[in-house]
């Protein structure tokens, strides 16, 4: 049996009865929130499922193109999400306490939105070339996906590059699944193909930067400083700081434009050349800095 008779088989020609459906909501949610307890993989492709959508949206086609019916695509899509969603925060309560289930919120929506999808996606199955209207924001949504976790790994390498070849793989891989018509097939792969590269030309043209204020005259760092002062990385690929003045806070401050992750030091030198060095560790969207002592 060749790949693509293997995927058709898997989008398509599968029993999705009720029991599955219900089985299949309670792995997912229990595996997503005990993944997201585990400490050295805190940032990780494996910890995306518990808060993006690319691994939802398959589980969520699966759902629609093993069903039998418009209706019975948009209930089985339903109350998976309405068991599984739930279920996870429920699971991380003795983790992280009640106060996790209020995030649970952002969810409801999407649930509820999940009906009318399922319905809607069903007519996918009758492999005409309006169903690639169907799928296409699928696959546009998918490809912001890509865009943002490839500029993350870029950006602090190699995380999130699991992802992104997740999402490149399953835009790839639904138009040829999902349709028999060799036609549509062609026009699916061509549509996620353009998807793919927009994405990887927009991320390559505006990669991730990280701004931030890295520290405050006479803050918790104990840095002092004034705009007599300057101040630089040793390591300038990694980003640029300077000395600004700050109105609202009536002192100075150290602004970071940061291009990529990794280790550096920070040096702020005073007008007599006496430098002051702090260890800078850079991440996707946090820092750790430390004076270093003589």
């Amino acid at each position: 049996m060749t790949v693509i008779k293997r995927l058709e088989k898997v989008f398509g020609g599968l029993s999705m009865t009720w029991p599955k459906v219900i089985i299949f909501a309670v792995i997912t949610a229990v595996y997503t929130a005990l993944i997201n307890q585990v400490p050295f993989l805190k940032g990780t492709s494996f910890q995306d499922i518990a808060i993006s959508f690319e691994c939802w949206i398959l589980f969520g086609i699966l759902i629609i193109v093993n069903s039998k019916s418009c209706l019975d695509s948009g209930l089985k899509c339903l109350v998976f999400f309405v068991i599984s969603q739930p279920l996870i925060y429920l699971i991380e309560v003795p983790f992280l306490g009640w106060e996790i289930m209020s995030y649970y919120q952002n969810w409801i929506y999407w649930t509820l939105f999940t009906f009318p999808m399922g319905l809607v996606g069903y007519f996918m199955k009758k492999d005409k070339w309006w169903g690639l209207l169907i799928l296409s924001p699928m696959l546009i949504f998918l490809g912001v996906h890509y865009s943002g976790f490839l500029s993350q790994a870029l950006f602090e390498f190699p995380l999130h590059l699991l992802s992104a070849v997740f999402c490149l793989v399953t835009v790839l891989i639904y138009p040829v699944a999902i349709f028999r018509n060799k036609k549509i097939k062609i026009a699916g792969l061509i549509i996620s193909g353009v998807i793919i590269v927009s994405m990887s030309v927009l991320v390559l043209v505006s990669p991730k930067v990280y701004n931030t204020t890295l520290m405050v005259n006479g803050g918790s760092e104990g840095a002092e400083f004034n705009d007599k002062c300057t101040v630089y990385l040793t390591d300038k690929s990694l980003g640029d700081v300077s000395i600004k003045y700050d109105d609202g806070m009536e002192d100075y401050k150290i602004d970071a434009e940061f291009y990529k992750g990794g280790h550096t030091e920070c040096v702020i030198k005073a007008p007599d050349g006496k430098e002051t060095k702090y260890s800078l560790d850079i991440h996707l969207d946090k820092y750790e800095i430390k004076k270093i002592d003589k």
